[in-house]
């Protein structure tokens, strides 16, 4: 960031237009910028051929490049580096798209997953691209566990906290559930349960199972690991990642990209790196932009990522918001939308600990 901000400044003025008006033309239709068309909006008069010679101090320096046999420039991840650091123009976002994220906080629910769920759907609808929330753990302690069976193939597990939080998950049980095992299994959980959090009553249920296995029946053992499991994750990572929006990227990619579009798609579905991915945003409050190859998770599909982390009561890092798109966001848009929208989570869960 500091050589881009030194490379910046070292330019003049006429190359520094230049240089803004191909970034800027590029973000806003994702064509090739010519230097025709830069002589009908530079400040100053100048020729086709001045500019093509200024085009091309900037392509030696690395900052635009020519994509195929075009006669017009676009900027590389260099270039579009430099130009978020030193030249972006940042709006506050409008009221419409303001209303449009802070009605998902309507309702009376108190599963914040759902709001959260629903806060990436808006965040994804006004930003077009797709939205990632980071959903944090909920480590109060368990007053509660409840399955309920919905069809032969789905039964819905619910976990009632002694903060009054409440989550509902849906999975898949074991073949051969009944209502009595399905109660017994409640049971084994809820005489443990008491006065734990989640992750302390998963560790002491697969000490339980593998030291009594012969005294629970095999379908509730069965039942308990499943039903736990949709709240498992690897390691001690956050504890989901809703993802929004996907088709948004889709529309805006061409066909010779979807196979990567489709990489990122399975990365995501399998959660890698999801421990960089929260872990990024730890080394400094307020948005941060990562282009293409800058975050890992990312790198295969060339996108980019605009990310928020969002805080508890106690200024604790518990989560982030982010949009992903292709390099030609509209970053001056999505940046401040992307921190009004973690800052706006963050709220809501210090409120909701503080009831």
């Amino acid at each position: 960031m500091h050589e881009g901000r030194k490379l910046l400044e070292e330019m003049n003025d006429r190359s520094r237009e230049v240089f803004r008006r191909v970034v800027e033309g590029y973000l806003e239709s994702g064509d090739p910028v010519g230097s025709r068309t830069l002589t009908r909006t530079m400040n100053e008069k100048v020729s086709a051929a001045t500019i093509r010679n200024v085009m091309q101090d900037l392509e030696y320096m690395g900052l635009i490049g020519s994509p195929h046999a075009s006669a017009g420039r676009v900027p590389t991840q260099m270039g579009l580096r430099m130009f978020v650091d030193g030249l972006l123009e940042v709006t506050a976002p409008s009221d419409q798209d303001r209303e449009k994220i802070s009605a998902t906080l309507g309702g009376n629910s108190d599963d914040v997953g759902m709001m959260l769920d629903r806060i990436g759907s808006a965040l994804s609808g006004v930003t077009k691209g797709a939205s990632l929330v980071l959903a944090p753990k909920h480590e109060a302690p368990i007053k509660h566990i409840e399955f309920v069976s919905l069809t032969p193939e789905r039964a819905l597990v619910v976990l009632v906290f002694a903060d009054g939080h409440v989550e509902n998950r849906v999975f898949t049980p074991p073949v051969g559930q009944t209502p009595s095992s399905m109660r017994e299994a409640a049971n084994f959980m809820n005489a443990l349960a008491e006065g734990k959090t989640l992750s302390e009553l998963r560790r002491d249920v697969r000490d339980q199972i593998s030291t009594r296995r012969q005294e629970i029946d095999a379908l509730a053992h069965a039942m308990v690991e499943s039903g736990l499991a949709v709240w498992s994750e690897e390691g001690d990572g956050p504890e989901r990642l809703i993802v929004r929006g996907r088709a948004n990227l889709l529309e805006e990619t061409g066909q010779d990209d979807l196979e990567l579009i489709r990489v990122l798609f399975d990365d995501l579905e399998r959660k890698r790196d999801l421990a960089d991915f929260l872990q990024l945003t730890e080394e400094g409050e307020g948005v941060r932009i990562f282009i293409g190859s800058e975050n890992r998770l990312f790198s295969l599909s060339g996108s980019s990522l605009v990310v928020s982390p969002y805080m508890n009561a106690d200024r604790k890092i518990i989560g982030a918001v982010g949009v992903i798109g292709p390099t030609r966001l509209n970053y001056g848009r999505i940046v401040p939308l992307v921190d009004y929208t973690a800052q706006l989570v963050g709220r809501m869960i210090s409120d909701r600990t503080e009831r």
